[in-house]
């Protein structure tokens, strides 16, 4: 009786392991990170970022780094006097964007503030001054809020998480169940494993397109409009989802015989001809399509999604079923089948793994000195640990010990499942962070860093981070602690911030501040000018008490 129990109190502890890492990685997914920079740069402008012209102009042109498209009303010209200075919508010419503006608005400083959408999909935002005659105090933008929302920013990497283990789900049972299932064997949690893949898979595609809206105009998870949706789904992003989802129907039918029952070859056929043409779905949607090589990265990261889908998805039906159920006899025979499976997709994922590598970093400085670079070298260490234990698993295997011996087997399948596991997080954050290639393409030529300092006042504490000290976009996170406990949060009733460059003539620029906890606040500023900023905090942590401390930041 005893010997009955134990087996399924281990199941119950390994399903409530994986649970508990499942949360774990969304936990990491949705915690505080460092802020995204835009996808794509903008290049050049005309007027000139702080430049003084004579006379009014009667359009200013943007000039990115690729090609963007419009976020309805969000590109706007402000008038020293506050009143919208563009006329018309602006026209968008692959990465050239010319805004119409009213020549006889009048004298002084003018705000240029822009949000578009990269060829990547991803939302690219920013503001910069002009003036005609001579500087003026700058206008403010409050109709053309640009800051990100961050639950909007979470909810898409775990959106993209959840895709990526459904297609995992539904990978592995199926193939498992066309090529190596024994017969005796009920096909009943496969099957179940199999729909719920699809299931995620297709609420996972539905949540990007409805997060898209918000995610690139900016706003809560709810402010989607008839207009946003229509944009989204008249995008390549859009046309790939939507695809997928087609797909996704068309597999629904075949699947279901398919999983009941073994099938015939031409069904099989037709339904890896579909899969594979959903895979390529990811990628027509993602940073590939916008790579220097298009073509290539599609086909590359189609493979290494598939592969990624094929390993984990054989690995989860091994350590889930297989080794449990299977006797020695049929162990004997699938094991090496699987081994060579599992080596052909690892091979594939470290051919197609290192391409895309070469073609998103492109130096080996950016692959040192951007968040995207260091997230890569995260994967690889996890990778190459995964890949440790996969080779155990293969001497075992080829020692033909596995068969009779499964339950070393089954604990390294375990393993790799759980590393892996946090491998796919690190991926959906990947898929949202800039490429390093573009990370490191700033116009001044320069390299970016993080402005990073302590702030003391007789109120507060104040710990600053500006990501990247560079011209154009920036975003600041600040920390408030007790004044003389530096490891004591202390709770900010208001925030206000302003940026300003004295020596070229730039008055102080209100900086928006988004609270995130009590003692967090973040924020993105364009500063359009190098030199050293001043910037001017002021904290209040009570109905009466406040206080204001100033840094001056080097921007490059």
């Amino acid at each position: 009786m005893a010997g009955m129990t134990v087996a399924p109190r281990r199941w119950v502890a390994r399903l409530a392991a994986a649970a508990g890492l499942l949360v774990t990685v969304v936990a990491l997914l949705i915690a505080p990170a460092t802020p995204a920079s835009a996808h794509a740069v903008l290049s050049s402008s005309s007027p000139a970022a702080s430049a003084v012209v004579p006379s009014g102009p009667s359009e200013v042109v943007l000039t990115f780094s690729e090609s963007v498209r419009k976020v309805p009303d969000k590109v706007r010209v402000i008038a020293p006097d506050g009143s919208r200075a563009d006329r018309g919508e602006p026209s968008f010419d692959g990465a050239v964007v010319t805004i119409g503006v009213d020549p006889s608005a009048g004298r002084g400083t003018y705000l240029v503030s822009f949000r578009v959408i990269s060829a990547d999909s991803h939302p690219v935002s920013g503001a910069f001054t002009y003036s005609v005659g001579a500087p003026s105090t700058p206008p403010v933008d409050s109709g053309n809020d640009s800051r990100a929302n961050p639950v909007v920013v979470n909810a898409v990497k775990v959106a993209r998480f959840l895709g990526y283990a459904g297609l995992v789900l539904l990978v592995g049972p199926v193939l498992v169940l066309a090529v190596l299932w024994p017969r005796r064997l009920s096909r009943r949690g496969p099957t179940r494993l199999a729909w719920t893949g699809l299931g995620l898979v297709a609420v996972a595609t539905l949540a990007d397109l409805w997060l898209q809206v918000p995610y690139t105009a900016g706003g809560g998870l709810f402010e989607v409009t008839g207009e946003g949706l229509g944009s989204v789904f008249g995008s390549a992003f859009g046309a790939a989802h939507l695809v997928r989802l087609g797909l996704l129907a068309a597999s629904a039918f075949l699947l279901r015989p398919m999983l009941a029952r073994p099938s015939g070859r031409a069904d099989a056929i037709i339904l890896a001809v579909l899969g594979a043409a959903a895979l390529l779905t990811w990628p027509l949607a993602g940073h590939p399509a916008a790579s220097p090589a298009p073509a290539v990265s599609v086909v590359v990261d189609a493979v290494h999604l598939g592969s990624m889908a094929v390993w984990l998805g054989g690995l989860l039906m091994l350590g889930g079923f297989l080794l449990r159920q299977a006797d020695e006899r049929e162990l004997g025979a699938i094991l090496p089948i699987w081994s060579r499976w599992a080596a052909l997709a690892v091979s594939a994922l470290l051919l197609a793994g290192t391409v895309q590598a070469l073609i998103e970093v492109a130096t080996p400085d950016a692959l040192f000195n951007t968040t995207y670079g260091r997230l890569l070298l995260a994967k690889i260490g996890l990778f190459a640990i995964v890949i440790a234990v996969a080779a155990y698993s293969r001497q075992m295997v080829r020692r033909r010990t596995a068969a009779q011996r499964p339950a070393p087997v089954r604990r390294a399948v375990w393993v790799e499942l759980a590393v892996t596991a946090v491998v796919l997080g690190l991926s959906a954050t990947l898929v949202q962070t800039t490429p390093a290639r573009t990370a490191v393409a700033e116009p001044s030529g320069t390299q970016a860093g993080l402005f990073s300092t302590t702030l003391s006042s007789p109120l507060y504490s104040l710990r600053v981070e500006l990501d990247p000290a560079q011209r154009g976009n920036n975003s600041i996170h600040l920390y408030a602690y007790a004044p003389d406990n530096q490891s004591q949060p202390l709770p900010v009733a208001e925030w206000k911030a302003t940026a300003a460059l004295p020596s070229a003539g730039i008055e102080p620029i209100d900086v928006p501040l988004l609270p995130l906890v009590d003692n967090h606040a973040y924020g993105d500023v364009s500063l359009p000018a190098a030199g050293d900023w001043q910037l001017k905090i002021t904290v209040r942590t009570t109905d009466i008490d406040q206080a204001t401390v100033t840094a001056t930041v080097p921007i490059r």
